[in-house]
């Protein structure tokens, strides 16, 4: 078994409760569908999110929705480098799995698929 990292971003219209849990619910399962994660095999997950989000922190959504009690989750604010995109929430989750590197697939929606087109799939 290896231990993998899953990249993942996605942007909001809005810094409100409502569209982050929005973004963060629909990346989030987007991530562990298409990689077919369970969620005992996830080791940790880190989110930041760009300083113009302050409404709420994108991992208590995922903990609410997905009866995640055990997975540590973190929030940190991402670098503000100028010029970056706005409003934007990223994942990186590191699983535990047999799946190779290059097997994993990396999950940018809405605005952020700009940040890595080469690994953004539909």
């Amino acid at each position: 078994m290896f231990s993998r990292g899953i990249r993942g971003a996605i942007t909001v219209e809005e810094d409100t409760p409502e569209k982050i849990e929005e973004a963060v619910v629909e990346l989030f399962e987007k991530i562990i569908k298409t990689n077919d994660i369970k969620i005992e095999d996830i080791s940790h997950i880190l989110f930041s999110s760009t300083k113009d989000i302050k409404s709420s922190f994108p991992a208590k959504f995922i903990r609410r929705n997905f009866k995640i009690q055990y997975v540590p989750l973190l929030c940190v604010n991402e670098m503000d480098v100028e010029p970056s995109l706005k409003k934007c929430i990223r994942i990186m989750m590191v699983v535990n799995t047999e799946k190779q590197q290059n097997e994993i697939k990396h999950i940018y929606l809405g605005g952020a698929k700009i940040l890595r087109s080469d690994l953004a799939i539909e």
